[in-house]
């Protein structure tokens, strides 16, 4: 795993075909086509969960990223408000209607294979990396259920961040939610492979820098900060979140001890 990835600007795609809806995502994302002649899944704007959903794909990947993990392409996407017109289902087409503007895309990996872990155990190391990551992040969703890992050209990718940071849904005790330990680490795919956490964190550590977090977060897009009449201005929102991650990496110790705890009842 190539890691001390820079944090690099994000590409901008205009959508000029809609392909396909994967159905089995609650957002119902969809394959698409894009100016640039790549495919990609793209998450829409007006799904269910609305813009932060965008936000904790955007920074959950690439933080990944930045760690050296491999994660696809993410590009911000641009949907035209006359796109969609011509499309005959009705939901697909309010979809794509509510979500004009800016939305969220990730190369999509053809021919890529959902992983199983009935079929590939994961070293020790690589799987303590991931799980350190989703404490990190408070990714609830890596589960035997839904690993959200794929299995292409023959290496591990991981892709689906939206569930994470799910402390932005309730932004008024920020502070408290960044020093919880993650005790859905509990469900984690790769929990019992994850005997290496206290070697992973020491180097994640170091990689994880306040200007890396920074960088990251001030890529938001102004306009998927939601008015919240808790900060006076966009930049005080977009704060929270680099503060959120840089506090969670100064207490990290506190949610390896909830994974080794929950590691000691498998």
């Amino acid at each position: 795993m190539d890691q001390d990835k820079p944090v690099l600007p994000l590409r901008s795609v205009d959508i000029t075909r809609y392909i396909t809806p994967l159905r089995e995502g609650g957002s119902l994302p969809a394959i698409v086509e894009a100016s640039d002649e790549f495919l990609y899944v793209l998450k829409f704007r007006g799904a269910g969960q609305g813009v932060k959903a965008l936000i904790a794909e955007l920074i959950g990947g690439e933080v990944a990223r930045v760690l050296g993990f491999r994660v696809p392409e993410i590009v911000f996407a641009n949907i035209d408000i006359a796109f969609g017109r011509t499309e005959p289902d009705e939901e697909i087409q309010d979809l794509l209607k509510a979500s004009t503007g800016l939305n969220l895309a990730l190369h999509y990996l053809s021919g890529s294979v959902t992983f199983d872990p009935a079929v590939t155990t994961i070293d020790p190391l690589l799987a303590s990396q991931i799980v350190w990551l989703d404490c990190l992040l408070t990714n609830m969703d890596r589960t035997v259920r839904n690993t959200n890992m794929l299995w292409w050209h023959k290496e591990l990718w991981l892709i689906d961040h939206g569930a994470c940071l799910y402390f932005h849904h309730n932004l008024q005790n920020w502070q408290e939610q960044a020093i919880r330990p993650f005790t859905l680490v509990k469900d984690h795919v790769l929990l019992p492979q994850a005997t290496q956490l206290n070697e992973v964190d020491q180097t994640f550590r170091s990689i994880l820098t306040n200007d890396r977090i920074q960088a990251i977060v001030n890529s938001i897009p102004d306009d998927w900060l939601v008015p919240d009449t808790s900060f006076s201005s966009l930049e005080e929102h977009r704060l929270v979140y680099s503060q959120f991650l840089t506090t969670r990496i100064a207490h990290s110790a506190v949610f390896i001890k909830e994974a080794q705890h929950a590691r000691s009842f498998i």
